[in-house]
């Protein structure tokens, strides 16, 4: 049975230290109330709540799967909170770390010798996400076949069901470059290769050329898939339907859409919507 004494919260793990301070902050205004959090994969997130697990807040790295998902049954409504971009991220001992540059990080990442990766795209947002900065590079760059290069290069990505998971082996030295969030490579001090506005799905001026983007993912029915397009990167956040600590999940909610989450948000990596 569900403990109606704590509240649940479950959220990207993208967003592990922005939440785990929220949560320190909220602690320490409501001091007799007990909080649990789950980081996961975005899309993985969604889907345990449809398949019956109970929380209270829901925070997402992609307001899309409110809408796909979650939104009305399970949740009423939602809001968008930050941004970000993705940027391909990397550590001193990576192979290439002295020569990558902006310009060359295509030739680089399809060296033999050099292992990159994404996470998950059937679980975690950045994932596929990362594919679809793939598919704009070919059109940006004008190259043809770049996408099937870049997937058929990278390493096996099953392993890695959120972008944290992701991050870590690249620490490890397990890869040598990674797709992620700015605000993650920010956080972990990882030295990162920005890449065109026009790519990297930060700019929401370019929302319908991201829209060319496509990526088959599965959908809330086992064995089926749908196509999702790029977008804008928006981080969105939620309270459940069912919640017993309504008052507390729309308090919480309202910490981080307000003035002390604006701030956290900034010192995370980070945009403030």
């Amino acid at each position: 049975m569900t403990n109606s004494n704590v509240l649940r919260l479950i959220h990207a793990g993208a967003l592990q230290q922005v939440m785990e301070r929220c949560q320190d902050l909220f602690t320490k205004q409501n001091p007799d109330l007990k909080s649990e959090m789950k980081g996961v994969g975005s899309r993985e997130g969604a889907k345990r709540l449809l398949s019956g697990e109970h929380y209270d807040v829901i925070a997402l790295a992609d307001q899309a799967l409110f809408a796909e998902l979650l939104v009305p049954d399970l949740v009423e409504n939602y809001f968008v909170f930050a941004a970000d971009q993705i940027v391909i991220a990397y550590t001193d001992v990576s192979k290439g770390s002295k020569e990558i540059t902006p310009n060359n990080w295509i030739n680089m990442l399809l060296d033999s010798q050099v292992r990159f990766c994404h996470s998950d795209h059937h679980l975690d947002p950045c994932g596929y996400r990362a594919l679809m900065v793939w598919q704009l590079a070919e059109k940006f760059y004008e190259r043809s076949g770049l996408f099937l290069e870049l997937e058929g290069s990278c390493s096996p990505f099953e392993v890695y069901p959120k972008s944290f998971n992701l991050a870590s082996d690249l620490i490890k030295g397990k890869l040598d470059y990674a797709f992620l969030y700015s605000s993650q490579a920010k956080q972990l001090e990882l030295p990162y290769i920005t890449l065109p506005s026009k790519i990297n799905l930060s700019n929401p001026a370019y929302a319908d050329y991201y829209d060319q983007a496509a990526v088959s993912v599965e959908s809330k029915i086992p064995g089926n898939n749908i196509i999702i397009h790029g977008k804008p990167i928006e981080f969105a956040i939620g309270k459940s339907r069912n919640s017993q600590l309504s008052e507390l999940a729309q308090a919480f909610i309202d910490l981080l859409t307000g003035p002390d989450g604006d701030l956290i948000l900034e010192e995370c990596g980070l945009i403030p919507c």
